[in-house]
């Protein structure tokens, strides 16, 4: 499946999401990472979804408080189980 990458998400960074060094926690930004991944499911159906796994992420730099960040997507495979 070749298809250009969808904004799935665009959510700027709350107070409440940072952590004692004053950037955002990075399980906040897993869970909208799962999130985007949910909105691109969906976009294939309305079935029930999950999260199999997560192969890897690597933060380069902090994010903010006040960071709008884009979360895209693509449907790179299809399949039943």
């Amino acid at each position: 499946m070749d298809q250009e990458p969808t904004t799935a998400l665009r959510i700027m960074m709350m107070p409440r999401d940072t952590n004692h060094d004053g950037t955002i926690f990075g399980g906040v930004i897993l869970s909208h990472i799962d999130q985007a991944g949910y909105v691109e499911a969906r976009r294939h159906g309305t079935t029930r979804w999950v999260t199999v796994a997560i192969d890897r992420v690597e933060f380069l730099k902090p994010v903010l408080v006040g960071d709008i960040v884009e979360f895209q997507t693509v449907t790179t495979a299809i399949g039943r189980s």
